[in-house]
């Protein structure tokens, strides 16, 4: 069992984890495999909670092109044993000296989120080690807690694969908020393919917003406490064919989407009366993002952080971290039971180590 405390080193991941038994008891080593959509990584965290490697390869598809799951799942498959086999050389460990694998077991792309299982399988199968199955979105959470110290955060995900609000309570994380069609991941992407880039767009969107010279009104659509992203993708992508600026138009849909995103997470941010406010995920490297919501947490006294670029995407870390707090409360599955999951919630996910 362990426990976490904070540590302030900036820009690196330190030892953050302690071991209740100081007795000399053996260290203990995890790895964890991620495949859900266009990144297969690798990586090996031990008992005392460091991180100590996160090797990755990432699918990259044609200009104008989102991704592929087939051609996903093929570059998976021809990465994964090199990605994982980096991962173990840099924590300066082989296979058989694993105590447990976690794997992506989803929400993703089924053909991606396979590979990886498959491999999390032999590999467990073979050394006799338990398999951990780990919601991509609980990883996303937890690596950004880590990083930022947060114990009780409202959180901001925000990435291709999920947009949504949530705070824990009572032994899962809990929903305040969410899309009702498209994620702002898929919204930039999908814009940027439109105009003729490579998924992920986003930090592409993000330079050309900095040369916008007006603002270009965009549907607004907030519903409740959820948003709606498909009408501002089909105005700008109309606006885009008759001429519009690029520029102007990229500018004007950070902006529209992001306040929509804004206006939720501080109504759930007032509602919750959480004193920290994090975000996590792909889009949260957005520096104008995190402008917007670090204004918000300061109206309401809250801490902010956003999670580095380093683990904003998808990575390993995330899972073998992840991994690492389920396997710390004796969660792990029979390997006949090691399914995945295209979709799986968020808020259908128990986490005892939060309890």
């Amino acid at each position: 069992m362990i426990f976490i405390e904070r540590i302030n080193q900036p820009n690196q991941i330190y030892p953050l984890g302690v071991e209740m038994n100081k007795t000399g008891k053996k260290i203990v080593y995890g790895l964890g495999i991620e495949s859900t959509a266009h990144t297969f990584g690798a990586s090996v965290v031990d008992s005392t909670g460091r991180i100590l490697t996160d090797a990755k390869s990432v699918y990259i598809p044609p200009q104008g092109s989102g991704i592929h799951p087939r051609e996903a799942s093929r570059h998976h498959s021809e990465k994964a044993a090199n990605v994982i086999d980096e991962a173990l050389r840099g924590a300066g460990i082989k296979a058989r000296d694993l105590s447990f694998i976690a794997y992506s077991a989803g929400p993703g792309l089924g053909p991606c989120l396979r590979v990886g299982a498959t491999v999390a399988r032999a590999i467990a199968s073979y050394f006799n080690l338990p398999l951990i199955p780990v919601n991509h979105a609980v990883g996303h959470i937890e690596i950004a807690a880590l990083e930022a110290g947060f114990s009780d955060p409202l959180v901001l995900l925000v990435s291709g694969g999920h947009t949504l609000i949530s705070a824990h309570s009572y032994g899962r994380w809990r929903i305040f908020g969410e899309t009702l069609d498209i994620t702002i991941g898929q919204l930039l992407d999908q814009f940027g393919r439109a105009a003729g880039f490579a998924s992920p767009a986003g930090r592409k969107l993000e330079e050309l917003a900095k040369a916008a010279e007006r603002y270009i009104s965009l549907p607004y659509t907030v519903k409740g406490n959820d948003v709606s992203f498909s009408g501002i993708l089909t105005a700008a992508k109309n606006m885009l064919a008759s001429g519009e600026s690029l520029e102007d138009l990229a500018y004007s849909l950070q902006e529209t989407g992001f306040a929509m995103l804004c206006e939720v997470t501080e109504r759930a941010l007032a509602f919750t009366e959480k004193s920290e406010l994090l975000v996590a995920g792909g889009v949260a490297a957005n520096r104008r993002l995190c402008e917007m919501l670090n204004a918000v947490a300061l109206r309401h006294n809250a801490k902010f952080c956003a999670v580095s670029s380093r683990f904003a995407g998808d990575c390993g870390a995330q899972i073998a971290w992840a991994g690492l707090l389920a396997f710390s409360t004796g969660v792990f599955i029979p390997l006949e039971k090691s399914v995945i999951r295209q979709s799986w919630r968020l808020d259908s996910v128990d986490t005892p180590w939060r309890s």
